[in-house]
């Protein structure tokens, strides 16, 4: 179906036709995420009987990874490499909504909370990791000189770190950004949409990535996902300081994907 597109698409000037195939590339990648934001969305004015709200996105999450499998858009072992974003997720969600930090909560009741976050959050991270492994593999994305492996995961490991441990010891997130600034300043990012290939500084790419998270994130508290402590007298824009929380989740995101796309294909520097 692409190849017949892309074909119509080749008729186009090539600025636009490159232009639209990475529109249409993107949205592709976005697959599970888009189909549950529209989850979220339709949960809102679904009459859903005596299924709390929170029960009925986990199933829907179920059935759209079970569908995306079906149809071999993702496999299992995306599916696998998934649930590792689930569960790293998940572990966040129950620190962070802990009566003791209250950096956000879950206020709908639901049978399908455990230490009060509903299960479908894990889904919320994965969706992220689901975008990025379909993005990686439809517009081909190559690294040019990127850090030792070490050097990745051992920042990665440190950013996860920092979103618990600025509750008791500081915030470190301002000199974690450097240290990626300065280990990732000569990596470089190269995808292909249609014909030609383009290229821009990695860093500059989870700058952009943890945008377009915020604004997702704006949407997903609008229909109610979650729910900032200012927002529980009414929805209001989240702070523009998240940009910055998302753009160095994306960058451990970012590595975990990277290690495994270097399992079924080299990515020097980045092997398993």
């Amino acid at each position: 179906m692409w190849n017949r597109l892309d074909r119509h698409l080749s008729a186009l000037p090539a600025w636009l036709h490159e232009f639209l195939a990475f529109g249409i590339k993107e949205a592709r990648a976005c697959a599970f995420a888009g189909s549950f934001f529209v989850s979220l969305a339709v949960s809102r004015y679904l009459p859903l009987g005596g299924l709390a709200r929170y029960d009925f996105l986990l199933i829907a999450a179920l059935v759209l990874q079970a569908v995306l499998v079906a149809m071999r858009v993702e496999s299992w072992r995306d599916v696998r490499t998934l649930a590792l974003f689930h569960a790293l997720g998940f572990v966040l969600e129950v620190f962070k909504t802990h009566p003791g930090i209250g950096s956000w909560s879950y206020p709908e009741p639901g049978f399908s909370k455990l230490f009060g976050v509903p299960l479908y959050a894990g889904f919320m991270y994965a969706a992220v990791a689901s975008y990025m492994l379909r993005a990686w593999h439809l517009l081909d994305l190559r690294l040019e000189r990127p850090p030792p492996t070490w050097l990745a995961v051992g920042i990665s490991a440190l950013l996860y770190a920092n979103f618990f441990s600025h509750h008791y010891i500081g915030d470190f997130r301002g000199w974690l950004a450097l240290a990626l600034a300065l280990v990732c300043g000569r990596t470089w990012v190269s995808f292909q949409p249609a014909r030609h290939r383009f290229r821009m500084p990695l860093v500059a790419s989870f700058a952009l990535i943890g945008f377009f998270v915020w604004i997702a994130e704006n949407i997903a508290t609008l229909f109610g996902a979650w729910v900032y402590p200012d927002q529980a007298d009414g929805w209001r824009l989240v702070s523009f300081g998240k940009i910055g929380s998302w753009t160095l989740l994306v960058v451990i995101s970012f590595v975990i994907v990277a290690a495994r796309v270097s399992r079924s294909r080299p990515v020097p520097g980045l092997r398993g």
